[in-house]
């Protein structure tokens, strides 16, 4: 009987872990990932025109950041997205 007592304990512990790692990941883990999962996706169906064009060679100057004001095709909304050439 003492065997089977400390098996329910070991398993209940067990359960409660599992339960608060689940709880951590998301509540905090998977908000993040989601955001960045959508922020990428969004930067990489957008149309990002050159920002400005040097005068003599006609070659697109990115800022220092290499962030650039872009747009979705279909959409008033801008945002920042990391320039892709």
């Amino acid at each position: 009987m003492k065997e089977a007592t400390g098996e329910l304990n070991m398993t209940v512990i067990v359960v409660t872990i599992v339960a608060m790692l689940s709880l951590f990941f998301f509540s905090v883990i998977w908000p993040s990932i989601r955001s960045n999962f959508n922020k990428n996706t969004k930067c990489s169906e957008a149309i990002c025109p050159c920002p400005e064009r040097d005068r003599n060679t006609g070659e697109c100057i990115i800022p220092e950041d290499g962030m650039v004001e872009c747009h979705l095709k279909n959409s008033d909304e801008t945002f920042m997205c990391v320039w892709k050439g």
